[in-house]
């Protein structure tokens, strides 16, 4: 319930009022089964316009911190998450990577939808960087197919460093549904991507770095 109620009366309006969002290839997403949707990440607010402008329910895997914080601020975060069904995930220690695997293979098993940004942290200057293999693996585990989404213009509605929202132009961008075999059958996680994110620094128009991101805060 509070999923939707966020979408549609709490959040949703600033959001659109905010980004003005401009939407393309909507109709590539499946209607119904498992997808993932795997986009280029620009700011913090990337996630929530995704899940804005989604029809269906979208779970992403949020970093177990959301949901351990004290103080106020903690509390709210606690709440927030929880009650928008998102999925907390430890990211410490040696089991971390498979136990985000795990979950991710779970959402998809369910026939949901599981967003990701397969940088795994914001773009320090815009461009995009060399992507996780994550996505792919579970891709080519599930059979699930993979939606490429372009984001553009969320990091000037919601600049690094800034503690409040500007507004600015939202531009998302959906591509056409990717199938992966399982990997001993067709590309390796790797080199499939690799592909993958060149093609989403082609369809943005920015530079591609094969090279991890630095983690900011």
């Amino acid at each position: 319930m509070w999923y939707w109620l966020f979408k549609h009366v709490l959040l949703g309006p600033v959001l659109r009022a905010l980004g003005r969002p401009e939407i393309e290839g909507l109709d590539h997403v499946p209607r119904t089964g498992p997808v993932i949707v795997a986009a280029n990440h620009l700011a913090v607010i990337d996630s929530l316009y995704l899940a804005l402008v989604l029809p269906r329910r979208v779970t992403f895997l949020a970093k177990q911190e959301y949901f351990t914080g004290t103080g106020l601020r903690g509390r709210f975060q606690r709440w927030f998450f929880s009650a928008t069904g998102q999925v907390p995930v430890d990211r410490t220690g040696g089991s971390a990577a498979a136990d985000a695997l795990a979950a991710a293979t779970r959402i998809l098993e369910a026939g949901g939808v599981w967003a990701i940004h397969p940088e795994g942290t914001r773009s320090p200057d815009g461009r995009i960087y060399r992507g996780r293999t994550g996505t792919l693996r579970v891709a080519m585990a599930t059979g699930a197919p993979v939606i490429p989404v372009v984001l553009s213009g969320t990091d000037r509605v919601n600049p690094r460093g800034s503690r409040l929202p500007r507004f600015g132009k939202v531009r998302i961008s959906f591509g056409t549904p990717r199938y992966y075999l399982p990997a001993e059958q067709h590309h390796t996680a790797r080199t499939a991507t690799d592909e993958l994110m060149r093609d989403l620094a082609t369809r943005a128009g920015r530079h591609y770095v094969d090279q991890y991101a630095t983690t900011f805060r």
